[in-house]
């Protein structure tokens, strides 16, 4: 069964950045535009050549993309009348979720997040291991050691939410965090939903689309997975006089 998501990810200066997700594919703002100058154009090559892409790659893409997300390009050889590319009506429509998306969160003032507290236990280049009350969390932390006292801050934007049923396998996903919870209260926006989901006592709000509430019947009791990259996770030293502020949760320390 393919695993359907929408969620968005961390940007360096904190904004949010949309992102579909279909079967472990995300479709980000690079993908869009390869499409939309594919659209404008008429032609793989020519929108490569405008993008300053190579086409080979581009074709992979966008063959990768297919394959989660259905025929998105048609494609004509060359003839008499000369070939090209045309976007298919399912582009059209993905197309149209992607700008839905990107919109409702560049309207957004402010991306609430998750903090837990933790002790660091390992460390891999900038990644770092931090022992946490709802397990073992990696993230991104260049300037702690072992036995650190820190802080992890997960943005709800950088959350991937999915059914237990549809829990994907440990080597099928680049997301090095993955924990269950059960939803405990879903806050309506007017295309953007924070779900607040319980993980052993620790509650992360997670940004989703109205659709994905629909599809994965987000309600409250709802048991679902929680997926995260390493990288979208802030490890920092603890600093318990720091004010979190109305967008934060509240933290968890380890047992």
């Amino acid at each position: 069964m393919a695993r359907r998501s929408v969620s968005v990810r961390n940007e360096t200066t904190g904004h949010g950045k949309a992102v579909l997700s279909e079967d472990g594919v995300e479709f980000d703002a690079r993908d869009a535009a390869l499409l939309r100058t594919i659209g404008r154009s008429g032609s793989i090559a020519a929108a490569t050549a405008d993008l300053e892409r190579s086409r080979a790659r581009a074709l992979a893409r966008i063959e990768t993309l297919e394959a989660a997300f259905g025929d998105l390009v048609d494609r004509t050889r060359g003839g008499q009348g000369g070939g090209g590319s045309q976007l298919t009506e399912n582009a059209r429509t993905l197309l149209a979720r992607y700008e839905r998306l990107r919109a409702a969160l560049t309207a957004a003032a402010q991306v609430p997040e998750t903090v837990i507290e933790g002790v660091v236990t390992g460390t891999s280049g900038e990644i770092v291991t931090v022992e946490t009350s709802i397990g073992d969390v990696c993230g991104l932390g260049g300037d702690v050691t072992i036995d650190d006292r820190v802080q992890l801050r997960i943005g709800a934007d950088a959350v991937t939410l999915s059914a237990i049923t549809e829990t994907p396998e440990p080597d099928a996903t680049s997301a090095r965090n993955q924990v269950d919870g059960r939803v405990t209260a879903v806050e309506r926006g007017e295309t953007i939903r924070t779900i607040h989901v319980d993980v052993d006592g620790a509650t992360f709000r997670v940004l989703v689309t109205a659709e994905s509430v629909s599809r994965l019947d987000l309600s409250v009791g709802r048991s679902v997975c929680l997926t995260w990259k390493a990288t979208a996770t802030r490890v920092v030293p603890f600093r318990p006089e720091v004010n979190r502020g109305p967008a934060t949760n509240a933290s968890s320390k380890p047992k």
